[in-house]
């Protein structure tokens, strides 16, 4: 049935798993009013036989509906736009919770091109490639206008835009490969900003990030040459643009923020009111500091908007995510060491 529906309706293919949700809501509004259009049309029809005047002395008769008739009206289209808004609101929320074992991908927006950027790399441009049957994060922003990054197949379109990351998730349970459009005018191009998802099986996936892994290119850093991921391009960053100066990497108090274990932290703010430290936060904060300041911190930190590209403020995100307290149970103030991600 579901098959024949989305044949009738002229529905692309189902690759994930949200697309057969949307799919299956989108029946039951077309169907239903569907339905309810044939009943309207078919009582209007009985009336107009029934009730139609049969000589110009015939006096229009009073028909008064009974109380059940009444609530009958009133019940029946209430209790179907409360049953949309719950099937709805249900969804809303499974595709807005990304699993927490999500695989998570930086897409970043320019005319014309998408570019996805892996953590723990590679990079590819216009061509996203994840495994089949398992959750991936999509964290979006943009280099320069709005952009929206929209899969038909998948069902899924968020708009990505300059200075700050928005997110979605899928999961493609079968091998395949899906167009990607931007379904947000964007200039010049914008018809040809295209792209698209390959979904590989596990082990295939697997072996092509090890495969482009190996060619990532070398970071020299401190005391050691490795790969360098977005952690570490991130940390490289950090110490360019002076952050470290006033946010340390120990749990260490100091003019800002301690940096260890921040990722995923309730923040309380000057003013009242907390706020969890995610990928949104985060960057908003390097764009726009005195937006939401943390309690206790004076409002000195200037903002980066323009100074930063999108992929070094990406980069920034995944080194502040690599630093987690490396002793179960302890806090990021109690924590005294730092042992950067790839040493």
């Amino acid at each position: 049935m579901n098959e024949l529906l989305r044949r009738l309706f002229f529905l692309p293919e189902q690759a994930s798993t949200f697309a057969v949700k949307v799919d299956h809501l989108h029946y039951v509004l077309l169907l239903t009013t569907l339905a309810v259009a044939l009943g309207i049309g078919a009582v209007g029809l009985v009336f107009l036989v029934r009730y139609r005047r049969r000589s110009a002395s015939d006096p229009t008769p009073r028909v008064l509906a009974p109380v059940w008739m009444e609530a009958l009206f009133i019940g029946v289209p209430l209790s179907l736009f409360l049953l949309w808004f719950v099937l709805g609101f249900q969804q809303f929320v499974w595709v807005m919770s990304p699993p927490r074992d999500a695989l998570d991908v930086y897409v970043t927006g320019k005319q014309w091109m998408w570019k996805f950027t892996y953590p723990g790399g590679p990079s590819a441009i216009d061509t996203l490639v994840v495994p089949a049957g398992r959750p991936v994060r999509l964290l979006l922003t943009s280099r320069d206008v709005i952009h929206s990054f929209y899969v038909p197949d998948f069902r899924m379109k968020r708009d990505a835009l300059p200075g700050r990351y928005t997110d979605l998730w899928f999961e493609a349970p079968k091998p395949g490969r899906h167009l990607v459009l931007c379904a947000e005018y964007c200039g010049l191009d914008h018809s040809q900003m295209r792209g698209e998802v390959v979904v590989l099986p596990p082990a295939d996936f697997d072996a092509w990030q090890d495969a482009q892994r190996r060619n990532l290119p070398v970071a020299a850093l401190p005391g050691a040459r490795i790969q360098e991921t977005m952690a570490v391009r991130g940390e490289r960053v950090a110490a360019a643009q002076g952050c470290l100066q006033c946010h340390t990497v120990t749990g260490a108090p100091h003019i800002g923020p301690t940096w260890l274990g921040l990722y995923g932290r309730q923040e309380p703010l000057e003013g009242g009111g907390a706020v969890l430290a995610d990928e949104a936060y985060l960057t908003e904060s390097m764009m726009d500091p005195l937006a939401k300041v943390v309690a206790g911190y004076a409002p000195v930190m200037p903002g980066y908007h323009g100074r930063l590209s999108a992929e070094d403020s990406g980069a920034l995100v995944e080194f502040i995510k690599s630093l987690r307290p490396t002793r179960p149970g302890v806090t990021a103030a109690e924590e005294p060491v730092y042992v950067p991600t790839g040493r």
